[in-house]
């Protein structure tokens, strides 16, 4: 340290007093010395450094200062006060090398940025190797678009349980950002189950094709889930005998609007259910949702689709009001009216639609 005072003689009085121009000059002369031989340095030579910087290096020019962050921020043994100070500059290009990786910042020091600074400083954090989930909550919290999509595809963030659950309800107006949770390591089912209950089945499908084999297993059994509890209340209905009916037929060339009559005819729902998903391409446990609703909408949209005739529909719509229930003549015959004037182009359009919810 007595190179340092011999080379730059009347530092206190420079520091105090001097030309501000001058004062940036000497900043650079005495970061010269440091980075000499910075491993080398006792923690207490680090402080000196620590205690002239401070003062000079707001002096220097934009230039310098920049790339003394630079420098800095690469150093486990920067002087702390100094770099403290450079984070908090609000001219971004030097702030954000030192927000980016010192690994001197401590944690308190980032969080008080992080709630106080803008978005330019919020960004520069998201690129930190890790950051802790007293950091992310603020950086969800605060940060734009651009911020939170960083901080979610950064592997090294860690995020709270509440900083998850409002990156996902960012995510449900965010594509991009759904993408980018949806292929974070830690991201628990629970929390899948949410992203993806609020996410559009485009994005859905793009997720299922660009994470790891793994999870999509876990989207599978996810959304397998959410279509479960979205059926309605009561005793499920076991499917498998009637699949099996429904699949003899099929191979055996029977499986067609004869054997529908049949089954709606006897009230077999499962075995009815069954045969118009087999006819009508659209999976078992929707149509069963649909069917199962408070209106029979859905048949007269099927009906038209598969071409079926009107005594069919009709044996189907009484099997919908279920054997200890008659419609009103008046009722059946508004039916017959809808159904006629169904244009084939609107029901095909439907149907389309519930076909296409078959896949992720």
């Amino acid at each position: 340290m007595t190179v340092a005072t011999s080379l730059i003689p009347g530092l206190d009085d420079i520091v105090k007093r001097g030309d501000p121009r001058r004062r940036g000059e000497i900043a650079s002369a005495i970061a010269a010395l440091f980075f000499q031989d910075a491993s080398k340095l006792r923690p207490e030579l680090v402080d000196l450094f620590d205690n002239l910087l401070i003062d000079l290096v707001p002096h220097a020019e934009l230039a310098s200062r920049v790339d003394l962050a630079e420098r800095f921020s690469r150093l486990d043994n920067a002087p702390p006060h100094l770099v403290g100070q450079l984070a908090r500059e609000n001219e971004i290009l030097v702030a954000g090398p030192v927000l980016r990786r010192s690994p001197v910042l401590d944690e308190a020091a980032l969080v008080e940025i992080a709630r106080l600074k803008g978005q330019g400083h919020l960004l520069a954090m998201t690129e930190r190797p890790t950051l802790s989930t007293e950091i992310t909550d603020v950086l969800v919290e605060r940060g734009d678009r651009d911020v939170v999509r960083r901080a979610a595809g950064n592997a090294g963030a860690i995020f709270s349980a509440g900083g998850y659950s409002e990156l996902i309800k960012r995510a449900s107006q965010d594509g991009v950002l759904t993408l980018k949770i949806g292929q974070r390591e830690d991201l628990s089912g629970e929390h899948l189950k949410e992203l993806l209950d609020g996410t559009l089945d485009v994005i859905r499908r793009r997720l299922s094709s660009v994470v790891n084999p793994t999870r999509q297993v876990e989207i599978k059994r996810a959304m397998a889930s959410i279509e479960e509890a979205k059926l309605p209340p009561g005793p499920r209905r076991d499917f498998s005998a009637a699949q099996r009916t429904v699949l003899g037929l099929h191979r055996g060339g029977h499986l067609g609007e004869s054997a529908l009559l049949g089954f709606a005819k006897a009230h077999k729902y499962e075995e009815s259910v069954a045969t118009l998903s087999a006819m009508a391409g659209v999976r078992l446990s929707m149509l069963d949702r649909l069917i199962a609703g408070d209106r029979y909408d859905p048949i007269l949209i099927l009906g038209r689709v598969l071409n079926l005739g009107w005594p069919t529909v009709r044996a189907l719509i009484l099997m919908w009001y279920g054997p200890h229930r008659m419609p009103a003549d008046a009722d059946l015959e508004q039916a017959r009216t809808n159904f006629t004037r169904l244009m084939p182009a609107t029901a095909e359009r439907v149907v389309n639609f519930w076909r296409n919810r078959r896949t992720i």
